[in-house]
């Protein structure tokens, strides 16, 4: 049985902690907000919630439930997701004797590619969000080139509305999955399609979801259109044809990394209360500017 790890980050009542096991799970706190962290099954974030209210998918079938990364471009490991860094066993490097504020996992080095990853889930210490930083290490003895991606499965809201910041004619293919452009930003209220249907978009370095009175944002990096590898993008929102599965997607920059050399990726998770109706307008982007600044 792995050794219990709990760090206390600020003695308040409503404390940031990071506390757990590998056997049992880790769970990271920020104020109301709980994140669920498995070490065995490939450092996924299992659970997002705010109180008792869940954002991330529990479906309980393989590549549909929780929040997992990946290297891009996809087009080096094609499918299924490479096995060390989406459902293998990470290793728990955090060192709680230091009282570490972190919890630290790191996977193994990948077979099919020369990369090892390693995560660290941080809580803010006002309780405002909770930090996630993905670090991808060349572990070859030849240059190559990478780019980070977080891929995310949400509940399937009736009412559910993703939205970002950019026009809606940036998205591409264009009209495949019918969001509307309002404020100057993109929103998507599910629907039933004909076929699954994934969409390409240059953000300003957040992607929204509001459902069940909750938005949740996601905060990285802003990338020029340059910047993302080959064929992939700064957000990407996947959708299946029956509207029960849903993917908040995001990439960091593309980057050649010598041997032994890494790169690190950073996403702030907020998730708080929305007392209004989840609609396009400007208030709502506001909001997610006001909460992120």
């Amino acid at each position: 049985m792995a050794a219990l790890m709990a760090v206390v980050i600020s003695g308040a009542a409503s404390a940031q902690t990071v506390q757990g096991s590998v056997d049992e799970g880790f769970t990271i706190k920020a104020g109301n907000v709980t994140m669920t962290v498995s070490a065995k099954e490939g450092g996924k974030i299992m659970s997002y919630k705010y109180d008792d209210k869940e954002m991330l998918s529990q479906l309980r079938m393989q590549n549909q439930y929780g929040s997992t990364f990946w290297t891009s471009p996809q087009k080096e490991w094609n499918w299924p997701p490479v096995t060390e860094f989406d459902r293998g066993a990470y290793t728990d490097e955090t060192d709680a004797a230091k009282h570490s504020q972190s919890l630290v996992l790191t996977s193994q080095v990948a077979r099919k590619l020369p990369f090892q990853i390693q995560k660290q889930y941080t809580p803010d210490p006002k309780g405002k969000f909770i930090k996630v930083a993905y670090t991808i290490i060349n572990k070859g003895d030849a240059e190559r080139k990478v780019a980070p991606w977080e891929i995310s499965r949400v509940v399937a809201d009736e009412s559910g509305l993703i939205f970002f910041d950019a026009p809606v004619e940036g998205i591409a293919p264009a009209g495949l999955i019918p969001f509307k452009g309002e404020a100057g930003a993109s929103w998507y209220n599910f629907e039933t399609g004909a076929q699954n249907r994934k969409i390409n978009a240059d953000g300003k370095g957040w992607l929204a979801y509001a459902a069940n009175g909750l938005l949740m944002i996601k905060k990285f990096d802003d990338l020029t259109p340059s910047q993302p590898a080959p064929d992939e993008a700064e957000i990407q929102v996947y959708v299946n044809q029956g509207k029960t599965y849903i993917e908040l997607e995001s990439q960091g920059e593309y980057k050649t990394l010598a041997p032994g050399e890494s790169l690190t990726w950073v996403v702030d998770w907020y998730l708080i209360p929305l007392k209004d109706e989840a609609v396009p307008s400007k208030k709502l982007l506001d909001l997610v500017r006001k909460t992120i600044k």
